[in-house]
């Protein structure tokens, strides 16, 4: 079975070049890669997939399905595509859903002989408003069985690992405006109110744990330095290593946004100004499968998967079995969210990673097919985590 995807990669890796090259040319933000899904979608229903456009309503989602004549389990892709501002392609989410939807194509190649389905998801904004988290809110994997996704990293191939729990919280605060020097005693301060927020925070970092993060940035500070500020914000994002932590963790944060206001007179309102995502709990069992079907490629070094920031597929760990591995796509070690990690992820050494990423997921989920026991297992696992 590996000689046959082998095989079927060699057809298609051509225009899975071509894809990733078109991505990374045409960088969109979140909720606006009209021409990535349209690339994805349009290559897919090229090679026999059904495809669901806007998926649960996301203008730039999609679902494309194939389902072979026999039964057997659903197995899904997930593609992302979204960009960062003025960066572009930082995060090599270009690679990453050209990576998702080669696996598609080739599995397809393989499931009217072995039985199942193979579903490719479009995923759009990872890195704001994550769609996964709308997709598992919406139910849409409660009839799948597996979920894999590989991402793009440095130098070496990396287990599936953890995220980070992670709420986005903006804390709005209001006062009322005076002459900063004329009459500052008939002024509420809002930016007083933002600043010993600040103070709040940093005085309770000693008190945290350390796999926590606490960070944040003033989104608005006032208008002019004679004017005292009547609105200010700041943008939070607070992570913990568990779903259970972090709400712990983000009551603390409000308590000292809520002692910041009271202390300076202002009012004060919190939202969340992006999704909030769940930790991502890695299915050891599938991603020992995984990894060995790497090691038979012939990959020889594979780091340990560590707690990775934070992303929406945490979400849709809480649903079904997941994996998110990552794959080498240069010969150094790369800095996240760079130009030079989006220059990378065209090259040729990014394509060889992106090689052995897609044969490691297609020849997992072949295993998954044909042997019951193998899933049986996943699914056990699954279930026994989530009773904790």
């Amino acid at each position: 079975m590996i000689t046959k995807a082998e095989i079927f990669y060699s057809d298609h890796t051509d225009e899975l070049i071509k894809l990733n090259y078109y991505i990374y040319k045409n960088p969109e933000l979140g909720n606006q890669e009209i021409k990535a899904s349209d690339a994805h979608t349009s290559l897919l229903e090229k090679n026999g997939f059904q495809i669901e456009k806007e998926f649960v309503g996301i203008k730039t989602a999609f679902k494309a399905t194939y389902t072979s004549k026999k039964d057997g389990p659903k197995i899904a892709f997930l593609a992302e595509y979204d960009a960062l501002p003025k960066i572009g392609h930082g995060c090599g989410h270009n690679i990453l859903g050209t990576a998702s939807t080669g696996a598609g194509l080739i599995l397809k190649e393989l499931i009217d002989e072995l039985g199942g389905e193979v579903i490719v998801l479009g995923t759009p904004a990872e890195e704001t408003d994550g769609a996964k988290v709308d997709m598992a809110k919406a139910g849409v994997f409660e009839d799948i069985d597996i979920v894999m996704s590989a991402h793009p990293t440095g130098k070496f191939h990396v287990e599936s690992g953890s995220s980070q729990a992670m709420e986005a919280i903006r804390f709005k605060y209001f006062g009322k405006t005076a002459h900063a020097a004329g009459s500052p005693h008939l002024g509420i301060n809002a930016l007083d109110g933002v600043i010993t927020l600040f103070n709040g925070i940093n005085a309770m970092r000693q008190q945290i744990c350390e796999t926590d993060r606490i960070h944040g940035i003033i989104k608005n500070g006032g208008e002019a330095a004679n004017i005292i500020p009547d609105f200010c914000s700041a943008d939070f994002y607070v992570r913990s290593r568990s779903d259970k932590e972090l709400k712990i963790l983000s009551e603390r944060v409000k308590k000292c946004a809520e002692g910041a206001a009271l202390a300076t007179g202002t009012r004060l309102k919190m939202e969340n100004y992006e999704y909030s995502f769940k930790d991502l709990i890695t299915n050891k069992k599938l991603s020992e499968t995984y990894i060995k079907n790497l090691k038979l490629l012939g990959v020889k070094e594979i780091k340990n998967g560590g707690k990775v920031g934070s992303t929406d597929i945490g979400d849709i760990s809480y649903c079904c079995p997941v994996i998110h591995p990552y794959f080498p796509i240069s010969e150094r070690e790369l800095i996240g969210h760079s130009v030079e990690f989006a220059q990378a992820s065209i090259t040729e050494k990014a394509h060889e990673g992106m090689k052995e990423a897609i044969l490691s997921m297609v020849m997992t989920a072949v295993e998954i097919i044909v042997d019951e026991e193998l899933l049986k297992e996943i699914k056990e696992e699954f279930l026994l985590t989530h009773k904790k």
